[in-house]
């Protein structure tokens, strides 16, 4: 493959109840309800426009204080060790995080959010509104996450995070 080089700057800061990983809902219906906020960077607020339209949106950002990644973990709900890209770890070869949650308001360059689940402080990469027509897909299987119990882990704890 040709030798790419690939820069990413973030566009603002995720700001959250969550100091540190335990504890931490492990996806945004784990979180359901919890608020939060987004600060866009002032020089990208004009493409906030007409955002408000939305219900939801897309969350990308830098999981950045995720431990070195590794190609098989044990991943949050399960007892097995799983394959890393069969899991939504945060601990990855380039650590992207994405979560989809509940846009409540936006007044200037604050985004006013719920169903959070990131670390206080997270650098915000993209902003992306989610859209009923193009992000849902009907599924028959999920993988492994079909067999995990409903009384299955919610919570994270310290396993991919860096100790402080």
């Amino acid at each position: 493959m040709e030798n790419i080089k690939i820069e990413l700057k973030p566009i603002g800061t995720i700001h959250t109840p969550f100091q540190q990983a335990k504890g931490t809902p492990i996806q945004p219906v784990k979180g359901k309800g919890t608020k939060g906020w987004v600060e866009v960077d002032s020089v990208y607020m004009d493409g906030l426009k007409d955002l408000n339209g939305f219900d939801r949106i897309w969350l990308l950002f830098w999981c950045h204080r995720a431990s070195e990644y590794k190609l098989h973990v044990k991943p949050y709900m399960d007892t097995q060790t799983r394959g890393l890209f069969s899991t939504r770890a945060p601990s990855r070869p380039n650590a992207i995080g994405i979560s989809c949650v509940k846009l409540i308001s936006i007044d200037g360059n604050r985004l006013e959010i719920e169903d959070v689940d990131m670390l206080d402080g997270t650098p915000l990469l993209d902003i992306k509104p989610y859209a009923a027509k193009f992000d849902h897909f009907p599924v028959t299987r999920c993988g492994w996450i079909d067999a995990v119990s409903k009384e299955a882990q919610t919570k994270a704890d310290d396993r991919f995070f860096k100790k402080e």
